[in-house]
């Protein structure tokens, strides 16, 4: 046991640990929230309107108009995530002005997963009891009124709970965007476990995004409990 951890290969994982591992963790998370932010600032009205417009029963918009929408975020949702970093490589250099480092790695997360956050939002509303809506429009409400007061607030912890998902989902998403040089535990990964050998740097690196996932769905798990109207009811 004593040689083992005294051998170049552990000493090597060690001093990576010591003296890379730190900003990678925090490339991660920068990365990971940044992303899921922009994202959400995508894909939240996208949900609102699949919903929102379906059959005209809050806002009357176009059918095609929905029908586009549906195509787009399908289209985008059915592409493999490494092929769709290399699909945005032009986009990338246009926003970032390279498509290599850890900002560079924000465009292609945010267009994978504002898509999968439209649907889970579309979900989520989708909960919501369609007497709660009529009632407001009865009372006279704008569809306005009804989104920001009746359907987001009433899918307030469905939301939390598939925004947990939707950032542990966009977390793996970072550690693939080491293979076109992205930052992070990814890159770690993929240069010191998979080009040079350094398989207990990789081990190193799984354990950490698992520690996150943890840390993620935790934090999300207690908000979506304590916005639960259920739960507080039932105390």
């Amino acid at each position: 046991m004593a040689e083992f951890l005294a051998s170049e290969t552990v000493q090597t994982a060690l001093d990576i640990l010591k003296n890379q591992f730190p900003l990678a963790i925090w490339e991660t998370i920068y990365v990971t929230i940044l992303s899921t932010f922009f994202a959400v600032v995508i894909g939240l009205p996208l949900g609102v309107l699949l919903v929102a417009g379906e059959d005209g029963k809050i806002l009357k918009i176009p059918k095609w108009v929905l029908s586009v929408l549906n195509i787009i975020i399908n289209l985008l949702r059915s592409v493999p995530f490494l092929i769709l970093m290399i699909m945005v490589f032009p986009l990338t250099r246009l926003i970032v002005g390279t498509v290599v480092g850890t900002p560079a790695s924000i465009v292609p997360l945010v267009i994978a997963a504002f898509p999968f956050i439209a649907r889970l939002v579309e979900s989520s509303l989708r909960e919501i009891n369609p007497n709660i809506i009529e009632a407001a429009q009865s009372m006279g409400a704008s569809p306005f009124q009804i989104i920001a007061k009746v359907l987001i607030p009433e899918s307030v912890p469905s939301l939390i709970s598939n925004g947990t998902i939707a950032i542990t989902t966009v977390l793996g998403y970072s550690a693939m965007s080491g293979i076109i040089g992205g930052g992070g535990l990814g890159k770690i990964a993929i240069n010191y476990g998979y080009y040079r050998y350094q398989y207990l740097v990789m081990f190193f690196a799984v354990v950490f995004l698992i520690i996150l996932v943890q840390i993620f769905q935790s934090i999300g798990t207690r908000l979506a409990a304590k916005c639960d109207k259920r739960l507080k009811n039932r105390k």
